[in-house]
């Protein structure tokens, strides 16, 4: 015999359960934050290949990598144990693939780039790294078209190309080609950092 819709119980609008969800801490059940979405970001260079502001590079990133820092360590040692104290940070170089567009921007800016951190027909090399330094920003968004909806922003100065990889051609692939440049940057800012203690919603600076 079929079960018939009055044996189905009425649903509650006023049950929530979704606030179960999360790890459970101080009593209090934490709901889960949305995350940061790999696929919506941008990113910006400042006066890289000898444009102010070159559009065609934002628009051909592919994937970019985000900043990692290292601090190296001092051992302190006492009677019986050992502290440490951290010592210089050194700042970690970071990946970005460009699609290669068949109206050669990208790749004319990169050639730009390199030819000034070092000509390899006149075997010309620039006299101080102010001559082919560039700046980079990496934003993340939230996902509108309103450009003033940034997440997260990363900028980085004193930038050079340390490597560039031209990506190889294949008769059997119809995929697009890539060129991957490996970036080496002086310094790492984030947005809000400076001279502003950054803290968590809720929590008072000290």
């Amino acid at each position: 015999m079929a079960v018939g819709f009055s044996s189905v119980p009425p649903i509650n609008p006023n049950l929530n359960t979704t606030n179960r969800y999360g790890v459970p801490l101080y009593g209090v059940g934490l709901n889960i934050l949305m995350p940061k979405l790999k696929h919506r970001f941008a990113v910006r260079v400042t006066n890289f290949g000898g444009v102010v502001r070159p559009i065609a590079f934002t628009q051909q990133v592919v994937t970019v990598g985000r900043p990692q820092i290292q601090f190296q360590n001092t051992p302190l040692h006492s009677y019986n144990n050992i502290s440490y104290i951290a010592q210089k940070p050194e700042w970690q170089s970071i990946e970005i693939t460009l699609r290669d567009d068949i109206t050669n921007q990208v790749s004319s800016l990169v050639s730009t780039q390199v030819q000034y951190q070092m000509n390899h027909f006149t075997q010309d090399a620039a006299a101080s790294g102010h001559d082919y330094k560039f700046a980079m920003n990496i934003d993340t968004l939230d996902g509108s078209m309103n450009a003033i909806n940034t997440l997260e922003s990363w900028y980085l100065e004193g930038c050079y190309l340390e490597q560039v990889q031209y990506d190889s051609l294949d008769y059997s692939s119809s995929e697009a080609t890539m060129i991957t440049l490996t970036v080496r940057y002086d310094n790492a800012t984030q947005g809000g950092e400076r001279g502003v203690q950054i803290v968590p919603n809720g929590v008072t600076a000290t």
